[in-house]
């Protein structure tokens, strides 16, 4: 008898832009608003249910903007209804209380990072006050967040906060793995986060992982074969394969389209998606 996390359809997360990547490093990267708005309705005919997003002012800098957020968010919504729209308090784009200015849009979702780490050259800081701050303003305006967990801490911490009720529903929680001084791409605890999140919140409980760069198309594959959900898309990786750049967000989603195949796996639908994230169903889709 087949598994029962390998009947459960897989949610497939498209992160379309994020703070880094540039035009010079893909010409494919949508920066304006207009080209996020082309790029993810690819990427949501493709498969993808869920848009991971960030803005950028001008010359192409992070930003926090909620105006731009509030121009993209609207322009998902009619071109790709149904389709979770999920915006970053990712620390590049700001700092302090700046980081939650587009949580008042009321998104479906919202990134949440409940503790700091290491990146490639600075360190990522997501103090205490701050966290509490972004989880409140989500409950505020019925944000359901998605815990980036970059460290096993993380995990536990987010268990803290949903008992406290600072979160209000089961979270939903993302492994991070193969950022540069933070959680390398490491099978066993990969594993181990799984065990964790049951653990914690029950064998129901939804989770879902990413990898960076190169390790994107790994983390995909240990994602729909064990039974989670999978992110993928421009901001974590920018290639196809060592050689090939990829040339849109799309054929990224389709890449795990494929191992969902492969995995004999189905592809969530926008409607079972929201559902088993416990999200309305928007009236216009």
């Amino acid at each position: 008898m087949k598994d029962a996390n390998m009947t459960k359809p897989c949610i497939i997360c498209v992160a379309i832009t994020g703070s880094l990547p540039t035009k010079e490093n893909n010409p494919a990267v949508p920066i304006t608003v207009a080209e996020q708005i082309e790029s993810t309705q690819e990427a949501f005919e493709a498969g993808a249910t869920i848009a991971h997003c960030h803005v950028r002012d001008d010359e192409g800098k992070p930003t926090s903007d909620p105006e731009r957020f509030g121009r993209l968010k609207e322009g998902l919504e009619k071109h790709c209804p149904g389709m979770i729209v999920q915006l970053s308090t990712g620390g590049r784009s700001g700092a302090g209380q700046t980081r939650g200015g587009m949580l008042p849009l009321s998104p479906d979702m919202a990134s949440l990072s409940v503790g700091s780490n290491n990146f490639p050259t600075r360190v990522y800081e997501n103090p205490p006050e701050l966290v509490d701050w972004l989880a409140s303003e989500m409950v505020k305006y019925g944000v359901k967040p998605e815990i980036e967990a970059f460290d096993l801490s993380h995990i536990l911490k987010a268990a803290d906060m949903f008992k406290k009720g600072q979160i209000a529903e089961t979270p939903y929680v993302q492994f991070v793995m193969g950022v540069k001084n933070a959680m390398p791409v490491d099978r066993d605890v990969f594993e181990y986060y799984i065990k964790t999140v049951h653990r914690l919140f029950g064998e129901d409980a939804n989770w879902c992982a990413a990898g960076i760069g190169a390790h994107q198309i790994t983390l995909n594959d240990w994602a729909v074969s064990s039974g989670g959900h999978a992110r993928t898309g421009l901001e974590d990786n920018v290639r196809i394969d060592r050689d090939t750049l990829a040339p849109s967000n799309a054929a990224l989603v389709q890449r795990v389209v494929d191992l969902c195949d492969k995995y004999e796996r189905p592809v969530a639908t926008w409607q079972q998606a929201r559902e088993m994230l416990n999200l309305k169903v928007p009236a216009v889709a």
